[in-house]
């Protein structure tokens, strides 16, 4: 049976919400498929403080979320109301922050016909369905934050390049699924493995752009500490937060946290793609040193025990180690 955003009543393993975005793209544009919130109750006034060089951020209501904060419509990208947060430590599925990379992302997913493709530097090559996949070991359970490498970058002096974000591209979770080692041991890895590349279903809308893949060294891959999740907070993952299975990465930015996860590469060398080598990368030379070959750039990828005090009256910050 194949998952579309139709209809969200009564969610279950066999009938999970994959609602209006089966809408085609092409006849409505993805605005379209969010409608605005009502300005109603203390969480949207406090939305509403949340004003950048554009002006104030509309609340918008996608399938399987409440009012959130609208960043962009193509890809989505919505961020929590920050009153979430005093809430309590667990973020809730319909309010967790939604980013994406790429705007040609599925709008529908057949849980029966999909599958998780492992090959590279393998032993094994494997096409696992989502039974295989759970099947393969015991499945595990961490609490972990998931939060935006750009989270509050709207609020640096002066402006920073990127989506102008405020507090709310971040969330904690209660993740579970398969320890990527796991996987990785079933297929085999060669001796020669240094990475492990990830990539979703989302993809480029123009053939210029890159396409969004990330990598692991080998040794993290291995030490099983990443897992492959399909539940969030004892339900599915959401569509939006990467249904059916995403990887998670306790302690790395959110951009290594692929949703839709399709494929798994080992490669023998350290991947350069545009995602891992030009952005999300921090220089490790000076800019303007010469030849460029001499300028480096190191992938940026945990958060530093970044954290973020929400209220004194919930007496709780957030943090992602």
């Amino acid at each position: 049976m194949k998952f579309s955003f139709i209809d969200n009543s009564q969610p279950s393993r066999r009938r999970v919400l994959r609602d209006t975005f089966v809408l085609a793209f092409a006849a409505s544009p993805l605005a379209s498929l969010a409608k605005a919130a009502e300005q109603t109750g203390p969480a949207d006034e406090a939305a509403e403080e949340v004003t950048f060089a554009a002006g104030p951020r509309p609340l918008v209501q996608y399938p399987q979320k409440r009012p959130l904060t609208l960043v962009t419509t193509r890809p989505p990208h919505l961020e929590t109301l920050f009153p979430v947060f005093n809430e309590g430590p667990i973020t809730p599925n319909d309010a967790f922050f939604v980013r994406y990379h790429l705007a040609n992302f599925p709008t529908s997913i057949d849980p029966d016909t999909f599958r998780l493709t492992i090959k590279g530097s393998v032993n094994t090559p494997l096409s696992l369905s989502l039974a295989e996949l759970k099947a393969l070991a015991e499945p595990v359970e961490v609490v972990a934050v998931n939060q935006c490498s750009g989270n509050s970058r709207g609020f640096s002096m002066p402006r920073v390049f990127g989506a102008q974000l405020g507090n709310g591209s971040m969330g904690n979770a209660r993740w579970v699924g398969v320890p990527l080692k796991a996987v990785l041991e079933k297929a085999g890895v060669k001796a020669d493995a240094q990475q492990v590349t990830f990539r979703g279903l989302d993809k480029p809308v123009l053939p210029s752009t890159p396409e969004f893949i990330k990598a692991l060294d080998i040794s993290h891959a291995m030490d099983g500490e990443p897992m492959i999740a399909w539940s969030m907070n004892g339900t599915d993952l959401p569509f939006l937060n990467g249904y059916p299975i995403r990887l998670v990465v306790p302690g790395y930015f959110g951009t290594y946290w692929v949703k839709h996860l399709s494929e798994i590469e080992v490669v023998d060398r350290t991947y350069d793609g545009f995602f891992m080598a030009k952005v999300y990368a921090y220089p490790t030379t000076i800019a303007s040193a010469s030849p460029p070959a001499l300028r480096r750039r190191k992938p940026s990828r945990f958060p530093n025990c970044r954290c973020a005090a929400l209220s004194p009256a919930s007496n709780m910050a957030m943090c992602c180690r």
